[in-house]
């Protein structure tokens, strides 16, 4: 992990424990770092302590223990409160208020007067989208309209860090899209954004560094290419039974790659365990020079769904290889 200076962190968490009075443990000296301004992710299955994590900093739950701070407060100061954001999951409001009293509303719990409140429910409406919904129930809106609504609630008291907790859930194709456009617009502010999510392209589209938790511990975190770096690897198409060159087969294993052959048998495909193209060159230069019709090259790696799904497979025990850096 590179060295990062602790006024830099908006969270920065060396050990957090929770323990239930039931004795269930959803956070076992769990440590996390979150970079002021950034939008972080937060990805687990079921049980793994997320929403107790996220109220852990919010103050709405006391840690058992713990070692870490939130924009420089200690974990659970209330001194802080007044910094943060938060959209639970599934936000609602008293039926009778309509989009633009819900907000008026949480400027008044702020502390704000009613012209500070007037100019700052205008912004948030705007910011969210919803100016020609100012005077409408929030009950009929959609759930992304709900949810782009519950972020300007959080946004009242213009707050550094923003906790979303599944934003996206049960939102259409296009209120996640205004979603991911609004979360990117708070970084662009200068917030930082923490996002728990069980939608993996969500996360995977809009995170500059994320977490997988399991069992209470952060197994993994960092940003996309930093957790599937050690999967880079090039795939190459080739038209034709590879299988019957004996000599191009010595020269892709003996580079570590392997070569399938597709049910088929009209095609060929390479994988090199390599994100160096420069490795990848002799294996072109031999497939043109034995004549073979190359279909494509292309660079991959594993997707954070992949990724995901190999966390719940070894329960967090990732398997390692050495690089070719």
């Amino acid at each position: 992990m590179n060295a990062v200076k602790s006024i830099d962190l908006a969270i920065d968490l060396k050990s957090l424990t929770k323990v239930y009075p039931n004795g269930v443990q959803a956070l076992d000296q769990l440590t996390m770092r979150v970079r002021r301004g950034e939008i972080y992710g937060l990805l687990g299955p079921n049980g793994a302590g997320k929403s107790t994590l996220i109220k852990c900093l919010t103050g709405l739950v006391h840690p058992t223990g713990c070692r870490g701070t939130v924009l420089g407060y200690p974990v659970g100061d209330p001194e802080v409160n007044s910094l943060l954001g938060y959209l639970p999951e599934n936000a609602s409001w008293p039926e009778h208020l309509t989009a633009g009293q819900v907000l008026d509303f949480a400027g008044r719990l702020h502390g704000l007067i009613k012209r500070e409140r007037n100019v700052r429910v205008e912004e948030l409406l705007k910011l969210s989208g919803l100016e020609a919904w100012r005077h409408d129930r929030p009950q009929h809106f959609s759930k992304g309209m709900r949810q782009r609504l519950g972020v300007a609630y959080a946004l009242m008291g213009n707050p550094d860090l923003v906790f979303l907790d599944e934003p996206t859930d049960g939102v259409d194709p296009v209120g996640r899209k205004e979603m991911r456009d609004l979360i990117r617009q708070l970084k662009k502010d200068g917030k930082t954004v923490f996002v728990n999510s069980h939608l993996l392209g969500e996360l995977e589209l809009i995170c500059d560094r994320m977490a997988i938790l399991m069992r209470g511990r952060v197994v993994r975190e960092g940003s996309l290419e930093e957790l599937t770096l050690e999967s880079c690897r090039y795939e190459i198409a080739v038209a034709g039974n590879l299988l019957s060159d004996p000599g191009l087969m010595d020269l892709v294993q003996r580079l570590g790659g392997t070569v399938t052959l597709t049910p088929d048998g009209v095609e060929s495909h390479i994988e090199l365990p390599t994100r160096r193209p420069q490795l990848v060159q002799p294996v072109v230069d031999a497939l043109r020079h034995e004549g073979w019709l190359l279909l494509s090259v292309a660079p991959a790696r594993q997707s954070l769904e992949d990724l995901f799904m190999e966390a719940i497979r070894t329960g967090g025990q990732f398997k390692t290889k050495e690089t070719d850096d």
